[in-house]
């Protein structure tokens, strides 16, 4: 196989703390996907990183921060970030974010 494959069986959940989880999905150097899992009430901090990040809500209900502007994403929302903008999100309905970033983040893989 051309492409690189990552089997659901073989990755790993990690539990964030603050009831956040994530698991990476697949990756290469450009490119990485993975499910952020929240439970009602949990955030993701505001932040900012250099890469490209695109968020899909799989599932649940959230209000998703831009540089200090909020927007409620329900499931089939999706968002843009581009890179070095502050965002964050609070989950209002538990649920599942498919972050996708690019390049990939290597801090996700230590």
């Amino acid at each position: 196989m051309k492409g690189h494959v990552m089997h659901h069986a073989d990755s790993h959940l990690i539990d964030l703390g603050g009831g956040t989880t994530r698991r990476i999905l697949a990756y290469n150097d450009d490119l990485m996907a993975v499910e952020v899992g929240f439970e009602v009430g949990a955030e993701g901090a505001v932040h900012t990183h250099p890469h490209t990040q695109m968020s899909y809500v799989l599932e649940g209900r959230f209000i998703y921060s831009v540089e200090g502007e909020e927007t409620e994403l329900r499931k089939g929302d999706s968002i843009v970030v581009p890179s070095g903008l502050a965002h964050g999100t609070k989950c209002l309905e538990a649920g599942a974010l498919l972050d996708v970033f690019n390049p990939k983040r290597d801090d996700f893989l230590k």
